[in-house]
């Protein structure tokens, strides 16, 4: 009859508690070094979200002012035109829709005739990006 697995001084076989904590040990390790590389990663990837955000929108703002010969008044009218399906986009630094900065400047739209509107759109963050020294609102 087999009564479990056991060595020649008759002790069972298994882990000591010492070769356990050597195991949490080193995966503690491993995990401590893991995240602030995943951090930076999902860092980058809002950065990486923000540009491409903000190149499409000025394109819309681009794109609107081209077709209506006006610039729009709201970011909220590029949806309603169509230019902007799935609504405004949400700010990755703010994870807000409704902070997005924008810029209004006097549009000239024909000869001797300006119209003012938005011509530009920034993050309303005012955290510093990754390069260390400009801020995501001057984007």
């Amino acid at each position: 009859m087999d009564e479990g697995r056991s060595t020649k001084d008759g002790r069972a076989d298994g882990f000591t508690l010492l070769e356990l904590m050597i195991v949490i040990v080193l995966i503690l390790i491993i995990v401590s070094m893991a995240t602030p590389m995943y951090d930076r990663a999902v860092h980058r990837a809002r950065e990486a979200a923000l540009r491409d955000d903000l190149f499409t929108m000025r394109q819309m703002i681009d794109q609107f002012t081209l077709d209506k010969q006006r610039p729009p008044q709201a970011l909220e009218e590029l949806v309603e035109a169509g230019y902007m399906r799935g609504g405004v986009p949400e700010d990755p630094m703010t994870r807000s829709r409704d902070t997005w900065r924008v810029d209004f400047e006097d549009v000239v739209v024909g000869t001797n005739q300006a119209i003012p509107g938005i011509v530009d759109v920034h993050s309303g963050s005012d955290e510093i990006a990754s390069d260390g020294m400009t801020p995501y609102s001057s984007w």
